[in-house]
């Protein structure tokens, strides 16, 4: 469910209005008395109180403070956690639109991620679903200096999250490889990309040994997805290309998960719907770069003739890969994507998968493991852009003693490393498959909630979506 914003041009005398302040001399005072502005005053000052509710016995009228962080990053993420904070007051009160009142253009765009991503909802399997749906679903914003390509972009941000959300939140049973290379199909039709989808067949006269020796143990063929946006006024003479990881689940294969390791494991396509999300809403927003999207999908099943440790796999380049662990999969699907995307000759290629526990160890949940090659610049830019949206990147190093760990008796490769490092040595093994800029992103952490934190909810987080389109969006500045 997506909350749609819009501008309106001028503020009605009645109605759910938030005041969004720095100070109260940015109030209009004609919407309260002496008394309630007598009582802002003291509760902000003394108590450090930053949000306040006044029941006007029909409507409310909301003052929200902003954070007086003085760095600007901080300041944002914490205008989306008051944002969020402020969209659970606003659904507890059943209130379906609210009007946003800000004097300083600044504030708005993250304040309204707070409360957009924050209502998100994914009930399509709830029986009750309408009981337990949020009221709100329209927010009004009243800001002069905004213009219409702000709102647009806004929602196009939020679609995309949204979209992303709702795939990584459906379950296997109902989205298989060939279901989710579907859904790409219709989503490229709407925002006018490019998708050319490859089916078994192609996929075994294209030899790709990955993405075929993993889906050997499932009764549904795999997909190849290749998304293309190409704009004519592209800024990029070489087009930056997005892979993502299509493991629509996980059970580990013949090495099969334990325990509770399974239980969201319809999550495992993750960074395939954060790949294609991500170019929807760049060509939605007709940003002038040019950029593609490769999504290799199967689900890693231990039935049928379901490939195992010790098997040799010839991939879609003719490398040789040893298979010490079939719940290494993941890397494998994506090295025959990161081949094949060397024919588009790439600008520079980024990846993202939940790809290793490893990754989650090092980092825990707040940031994604990040590693480079011949990409410094991008790399500090993509940096840059994860700490202005707060989907931050932790920057791993790619030195060659690494590869030690994959080195195979009987094959060019293998495709686990050691105890230790795993996340790194995981980059290591597809860095293999690379020759251009490349950036590989291990989403491992962040990609799923267990519990709900400020405007993340339970499940699904599209972590990266935002980060990446941001990215995008400021290429001209590498």
């Amino acid at each position: 469910m997506q909350t749609i914003i819009n501008k309106i041009s001028r503020l009605p005398k009645k109605g759910n209005i938030i005041f969004l302040i720095s100070a109260e001399r940015e109030l209009d005072e004609t919407y309260f008395d002496k008394q309630e502005l007598k009582y802002l005053r003291q509760q902000h000052k003394k108590e450090e109180q930053d949000f306040f509710a006044f029941n006007r016995f029909g409507y409310w009228l909301f003052v929200q403070f902003t954070p007086k962080e003085k760095e600007r990053n901080q300041k944002r993420e914490k205008l989306r956690k008051a944002g969020s904070k402020a969209c659970a007051k606003f659904n507890s009160l059943k209130l379906n639109t609210v009007i946003l009142a800000s004097k300083k253009s600044s504030c708005v765009f993250p304040y309204l991620e707070g409360i957009a991503l924050t209502n998100y909802q994914f009930l399509k399997y709830k029986k009750d679903a309408g009981k337990q749906m949020n009221s709100l679903s329209n927010i009004e914003v009243y800001q002069k200096e905004l213009d219409d390509a702000f709102f647009n972009r806004l929602n196009i941000i939020t679609d995309a999250v949204s979209r992303c959300r709702d795939l990584v939140n459906e379950p296997a049973i109902s989205l298989s490889a060939e279901g989710l290379a579907e859904y790409f199909r219709n989503m490229g039709e709407e925002a006018g990309i490019k998708v050319e989808v490859f089916n078994k067949q192609k996929i075994e006269a294209l030899k790709m040994g990955g993405l075929l020796a993993v889906n050997k143990g499932s009764l549904n063929p795999p997909t190849f997805t290749i998304m293309e946006w190409k704009p004519d006024n592209a800024i990029n003479d070489k087009p930056y290309i997005l892979v993502g990881k299509g493991v629509v689940y996980d059970t580990g294969g013949l090495n099969i998960k334990t325990g509770t390791f399974m239980n969201n494991m319809k999550m495992d396509m993750a960074g395939g719907a954060t790949a294609a999300t991500t170019l929807y809403a760049v060509a939605k927003a007709k940003l002038p770069v040019h950029v593609m999207a490769l999504v290799p999908a199967t689900d890693n099943r231990p039935g049928g003739n379901a490939y195992a440790s010790g098997d040799v796999i010839r991939m879609y380049d003719g490398t040789t890969v040893e298979v010490l662990n079939t719940d290494a999969e993941g890397r494998l699907i994506l090295a025959d994507a990161l081949a094949y995307a060397k024919k588009f000759d790439p600008g520079l290629v980024i990846d993202m998968a939940t790809l290793t526990g490893s990754a989650i160890r090092a980092i825990g949940t707040f940031a994604i493991a990040a590693m480079q090659k011949k990409a410094e610049k991008p790399m500090q830019h993509l940096k840059a852009c994860a700490d202005h949206t707060y989907e931050r990147i932790v920057e791993f190093p790619l030195w060659d003693e690494y590869a030690e760990e994959l080195k195979s008796d009987i094959a060019d490769i293998t495709n686990l490393g050691g105890a230790y490092a795993g996340q790194i040595t995981a980059g290591k093994f597809l860095e293999h498959f690379t020759d251009y800029p490349y950036i590989h992103l291990d989403i491992a952490g962040p990609a799923f909630a267990e519990k709900a934190f400020h405007y993340y909810g339970k499940g699904a987080t599209a972590f990266g979506v935002r980060l990446l389109f941001y990215f995008f969006q400021q290429l001209e500045k590498i």
